[in-house]
């Protein structure tokens, strides 16, 4: 008799133990995957599901039918660029640029994400069917275009405009329309550059030439390298 009570509360216990886990099981949830959002290095911008993406062109669709030569072609680099759009979203562009200067406009856009400078978009002028006066008119920053090489630093990639048409070009001297045509200046808008603000001084410190210092007008959205 005393063997059946110790075999009973042995099954007893087994029995309560199992109940136990079971429980303690059901109760744990489910483990999940999450991705680590987009950071900037020091703040965290946004999840990678919420970005919207401007531009996601490969080299040669970037490329497609422009006549610069081969020899500037080889110069040029594209890449997917970050930035807090009109809409204060966080969007996906591209820029398409020389790689002399790669890393700058690299770290430049990090820099204007981190102070909540607003770039409205930024798409390579093949979009825009390589008429960069169509692509100023949208607004749209970017950096190569061939054209007359012998001002241009877009015929190479050596340059890059930035919300031309919250920047437009505006003649010293002469009674002409701003470039692109209707643009109005307004430094109460996020996303307008003058004299001392922290976009103008970080090209400057990075050896970019500002075209605010041109001598027939003021260049506004234009940044230029050697």
């Amino acid at each position: 008799m005393k063997r059946l009570n110790n075999i009973l509360l042995l099954f007893s216990c087994i029995a309560l133990m199992t109940w136990w886990f079971l429980s303690c099981k059901r109760n744990v949830p489910p483990r999940e995957d999450i991705s680590p959002p987009l950071t900037t290095g020091t703040d965290t911008v946004a999840d990678p599901d919420t970005i919207v993406v401007d531009s996601r062109l490969t080299f040669q669709e970037a490329i497609a039918g422009t006549k610069a030569p081969d020899e500037i072609l080889d110069q040029l680099v594209l890449i997917d660029v970050v930035y807090r759009s009109t809409d204060l979203k966080v969007h996906q562009g591209q820029i398409l640029t020389n790689k002399k200067i790669e890393e700058d406009i690299r770290e430049i856009f990090t820099f204007m994400l981190e102070n909540n400078f607003v770039v409205e978009k930024a798409i390579p002028v093949v979009a825009y069917d390589w008429n960069d006066s169509l692509s100023m008119a949208d607004n749209n920053s970017y950096s190569f275009c061939y054209r007359n090489i012998s001002y241009s630093k877009h015929a190479k990639g050596l340059a890059i405009d930035i919300n031309p048409r919250l920047n437009p070009l505006r003649w010293k001297n002469e009674n002409r329309p701003n470039q692109p045509v209707g643009a109005v200046r307004d430094t109460t808008v996020n996303g307008t550059l003058y004299p001392g603000h922290v976009v103008v001084e970080e090209f400057k410190r990075r050896g970019f030439r500002w075209g605010h210092t041109f001598s027939k007008y003021y260049d506004d959205h234009h940044f230029e390298k050697q």
